[in-house]
């Protein structure tokens, strides 16, 4: 009889839902952070020492060239419990020899659901509405901006874009995307492709955002373009907080050229501009888009197919190239 093959080593930075963790601990030697603290870069390197392979999420871990360049030469292999992946410097890993995969697929409904509650929740002054009743108060004063039968303008029609899409058939709205080409979009047959921006941006009386983080669209939404929104446009971003131009939106939410903005997403996270927070015509929460149980534990089973194909010799169906 041949001895018991060793369990892989791994080192998981953050808390995972129960019962993938539990899979977790079944089938690996894991190094779990049970206490959910952060570690300083010395301790954090520390935990990775004789590891084959790292679960990490962006809202825990910044593995820039340099912390990658100290990882031990064990390690192989880095999970990240998410779709993007701008917290893990790819190329400094890839030269490294080290895989590196994300969870795409699994969140999007969850995104798309919370996307529309950013869009309520700014158009209809939800904030102002629940800090009024919190204090044991009462108004019918709040107006607020309608929303069915508006033009509701996507920048970034991938998955989750499309998703949202969708789901404005049921409030009437006018679906307009800005993309370089017309999608296949045969469930959105009147969504309507722009190929330039100077057409695009008139049209968006709501605008949400769904680009990928890259240095393209790092400050995308820059003042100049959102100059160009109609006055009183609402913003919503569940994508990533660089993309948005903090100081150009702040600006135009103080002078109203945005009417309000529902943001989940900030730069510099959890430590975003006070701004925001002082701001009555926001509405904000901790990047939520994928915070519901169903979709976490899909994205751990996810991690957790990569993390089994690439130990058993085969290719990751999510490698990021």
């Amino acid at each position: 009889m041949s001895p018991q093959r060793p369990r892989p080593r791994l080192v998981v930075t953050h808390q995972l839902p129960e019962p993938v963790e539990a899979r977790v601990t079944r089938d690996y030697e894991a190094l779990l952070n049970t206490a959910e603290v952060a570690f300083s870069p010395q301790q954090w390197l520390e935990r990775c020492r004789d590891r084959d392979g790292m679960i990490c999420s962006p809202l825990a871990d910044v593995l820039s060239a340099d912390v990658i360049a100290k990882l031990p030469n064990s390690l192989r292999i880095i999970a990240t419990n998410s779709v993007g992946y701008n917290h893990i410097d790819i190329a400094a890993a890839h030269a490294r020899g080290i895989v590196v995969t994300n969870t795409p697929g699994v969140l999007t409904d969850a995104t798309a659901d919370l996307t529309w509650l950013l869009l309520l929740g700014a158009a209809r002054r939800a904030s102002e509405g629940e800090a009024i009743m919190r204090a044991r108060s009462w108004t019918s004063k709040l107006l607020g901006t309608h929303v069915s039968g508006k033009a509701l303008g996507i920048v970034g029609m991938g998955r989750i874009g499309a998703a949202v899409a969708r789901r404005a058939a049921g409030f009437n709205m006018q679906v307009h995307y800005l993309s370089r080409s017309a999608k296949a979009l045969p469930d959105l047959p009147d969504a309507q492709c722009h190929t330039s921006e100077d057409s695009f941006w008139p049209k968006c009386e709501f605008l949400s955002i769904h680009l990928p983080l890259n240095a393209q669209t790092r400050g995308f939404l820059d003042a100049r373009r959102i100059a160009q929104l109609p006055r009183g446009a609402i913003v919503v971003n569940t994508a990533r907080g660089d993309i948005v131009d903090d100081d150009a939106l702040i600006a135009a939410l103080s002078d109203g050229q945005v009417g309000a903005a529902g943001l989940d997403v900030f730069t510099n996270e959890p430590n975003f501009r006070p701004e925001y927070a002082a701001l009555s015509n926001t509405f904000l929460l901790p990047h939520l888009g994928s915070a519901t149980l169903e979709t976490r534990r899909a994205m751990g089973y996810k991690v957790l197919e990569n993390l089994d194909a690439f130990f058993a010799g085969q290719e990751p169906p999510d490698r990021i190239p």
